[in-house]
């Protein structure tokens, strides 16, 4: 062969769905199922199973991969990622407002991975702005198209109204000090501002899509 190609990408750190390989390193694994009810599982106030679950947890390489594959699965239920179904609920409370710019980018890349509520409205977004079609959008979030066509047309409007207000802030005619002077009572209009946006977090999102 006179080229030879390699692969140096490296091994994504996001879980998809399907991937459930983390589960035999976890330190729990090959324990016997008795146990596992007893400790993971345990009764109401059992401190002392509680105690020690949370250290075989605490020494757990995947223990944040646990805690998240709960909370994306509505697992309330026994004792994932070293917390207690009581230490979890504010966790899923609010698990649909996350918004983590590295999951949007996993998404755009092609990963099947589950996303909050901001999460798929941040992808839906940028693939509008980016000029996508629903096609595409339906195939990134594995959604039916009829859904991905209603969403696109959310993102256009939510953009549209973004743009108006901002360029109406811009478009604001300069008031003279003269009539400054006479009419000190009128309001000046605020300029409403745009989310704050890293060029780097910008950056990477254009290259994913």
């Amino acid at each position: 062969m006179r080229h030879i190609t390699t692969n140096d990408t490296p091994p994504p750190t996001i879980r998809g769905i399907a991937d459930h390989s983390w589960q035999a390193r976890g330190l729990c694994h090959n324990m016997p199922a008795k146990d596992i009810d007893e400790l993971f599982f345990h009764v109401a106030r059992d401190r002392a199973a509680i105690d020690e679950a949370k250290s075989i947890c605490g020494r757990c390489p995947v223990k944040k991969v646990c805690f998240d594959y709960a909370l994306e699965n509505e697992i309330r239920h026994g004792m994932w990622g070293g917390l207690t179904e009581d230490e979890r609920r504010p966790w899923h409370a609010k698990v649909n407002k996350r918004l983590d710019y590295s999951r949007v980018k996993a998404a755009f890349e092609g990963r099947d991975i589950h996303l909050s509520d901001a999460e798929r409205e941040a992808v839906t977004r940028h693939a509008y702005v980016r000029g996508w079609s629903p096609e595409r959008l339906a195939h990134t979030l594995r959604l039916d198209l009829d859904w991905a066509r209603d969403l696109m047309r959310n993102a256009a409007h939510a953009v549209a109204d973004r743009d108006r207000y901002w360029d109406q802030a811009d478009e604001t005619e300069p008031v003279d000090d003269e009539a400054e002077d006479e009419d000190e009572d009128v309001a000046s209009p605020v300029q409403v501002p745009r989310q704050v946006q890293t060029d780097s977090l910008i950056a990477a999102l254009r290259k994913a899509a």
